[in-house]
């Protein structure tokens, strides 16, 4: 998984606390974590693609959140930035290995195969069982005083 993951759902947090009807700019979100800003607004603009960041240009222009937090999944992030394409792809290798077939789908018959695929299903289960509002919810529990400081951080930044 590329580090466009971690960005995206860090920005998609950040973005749950900053005042309703605000939109944030990707030099602002970029900045907080001291990130290239040119790559995060790759990931941003994907995330707008998948209809889980809205995008305004202009002068008060910037992205915010287009569904409630409780309706995007830790999956949808991950989803809109790594692509649905499965983590393992078996490239079937048995079938150049001794005793291997030309008419066997070892996708189906392999061990290996089969087990990575059990492995995938699970992670992706979980992530989509996972909000952003569980997140947010998880982080302004264990650190309460994130909200005001993030808002405060990104009304009094200048870019």
């Amino acid at each position: 998984m590329n580090e466009g993951v971690e960005w995206a759902l860090h920005s998609c947090l950040n973005l749950t606390w900053v005042d309703d009807g605000q939109a944030v700019t990707a030099a602002k979100l970029a900045a907080f974590y001291e990130l290239p800003a040119a790559y995060l607004n790759k990931q941003l603009q994907a995330l707008a693609r998948a209809g889980i960041l809205t995008s305004t240009s202009g002068p008060r222009g910037g992205f915010r959140l287009a569904r409630r937090p409780e309706d995007i999944t830790v999956m949808d992030v991950v989803a809109a930035i790594e692509g649905p394409e499965e983590a393992f792809r078996c490239e079937e290798i048995l079938r150049q290995g001794p005793g291997g077939h030309e008419d066997v789908d070892y996708r189906t018959t392999c061990v290996i195969s089969q087990s990575m695929r059990r492995a995938e299903l699970a992670w992706r289960r979980e992530l989509s069982r996972q909000t952003i509002a569980d997140l947010k919810a998880t982080v302004e529990s264990r650190f309460p005083y994130t909200p005001d400081s993030t808002r405060s951080w990104f009304a009094n930044l200048r870019t």
